[in-house]
């Protein structure tokens, strides 16, 4: 079967865009056209999240019911004005693996054509790949953890970062959770933003009791609780991009919010978090984008040192 392909100038790009009406989400209708369209609206406040890191990319060619595959390896035939860091990698089948460096909305585009539904980013950045530029807190609620438990959590995370002087941001991971983070300034480590991580999340947890676990075994992990993944904090270790699609029904999206709709999700009467998060979709998230803009972006971002906070700490938190 011959590809239909059709093509579009992006920017100062030629791009060859292929099988545009191809069904990714089958219930819903969405295609690669709608994906790339998406992706192509919202790129000026991604690619402020995205560019200069090195990315694992999530394919589904055949749609999210057809199988995928993670790419952490340059897509084979990728042109050359794609942006790419090869990088070693001790221990892998492979020395040194090639990654994507999404930098600019026809690379954005062509990524999109791949389907590479979903992006996944390095916390550091080309030039500085050792030191992150914030700390991620990952809390993914167990099966039966309500919405109001994740929320009711989330804000005790933001109450203990406020209190010791941080300002943290929050984001839909596009799924079930939600992405907290603490922007860092230049020079810290990765064992530096690790051991913060580790010891918010075990203050976290003294203080919320049952409702939160760091048992890092699935089958072990209470159920009703949220897991605070401070693991994920490494070298390599990756988390959604902000506004990347999910392969999920209604074709979520990663979107930033303000606290104080965290704070409506504590009151509200809907239990299940992806219900909740739902609403942030290829369809709905250009038009937020535009009328409420990039809650990251700007004067939010406020980088912190780390030396300064932990003495802090140490007072606070006996």
């Amino acid at each position: 079967m011959v590809e239909k392909r059709t093509e579009v100038r992006v920017e100062n790009r030629t791009l060859s865009l292929s099988n545009l009406d191809k069904v990714l989400w089958p219930r819903d209708g969405y295609t690669k056209r709608d994906l790339i369209a998406y992706y192509h609206t919202v790129a000026d406040a991604m690619l402020v999240h995205v560019e200069n890191r090195p990315l694992t990319l999530e394919r589904f060619p055949n749609g999210i019911d057809g199988g995928s595959f993670f790419e952490k390896n340059v897509p084979h035939g990728m042109p050359a004005w794609v942006h790419r860091v090869t990088l070693s990698n001790p221990g892998g089948r492979r020395s040194k693996i090639t990654y994507v460096v999404c930098d600019d909305a026809p690379s954005l585009i062509y990524l999109a054509n791949l389907a590479a539904v979903v992006l996944h980013i390095w916390t550091s950045r080309v030039g500085s790949l050792d030191e992150p530029d914030f700390v991620l807190f990952d809390l993914d609620p167990g099966e039966h953890c309500t919405l109001k438990t994740l929320a009711s959590v989330t804000l005790e995370l933001r109450t203990a970062l406020v209190g010791i002087g941080l300002s943290p941001l929050v984001k839909t991971s596009g799924g079930t959770g939600l992405h907290v983070v603490v922007p860092l300034a230049p020079g810290h480590s990765y064992d530096q933003a690790k051991i913060f991580a580790e010891l918010v999340a075990r203050h976290l947890a003294g203080i919320c009791g049952k409702l939160v676990t760091l048992e890092r075994m699935i089958a072990k992990r209470r159920s009703a609780a949220v897991y605070i993944d401070y693991v994920q904090v490494g070298h390599g270790k990756t988390l959604v991009a902000p506004f990347s699609v999910r392969a999920r029904d209604g074709a979520p999206a990663s979107w930033p919010l303000d606290w104080s709709e965290v704070e409506a999700f504590r009151r509200s009467r809907t239990s299940v978090p992806a219900d909740a998060f739902g609403r942030y979709t290829i369809r709905t998230v250009p038009k937020a984008l535009e009328r409420e803009g990039d809650r990251w972006s700007g004067r939010s971002w406020k980088r912190a040192q780390l030396s300064r906070v932990v003495e802090r700490v140490r007072k606070l938190w006996r």
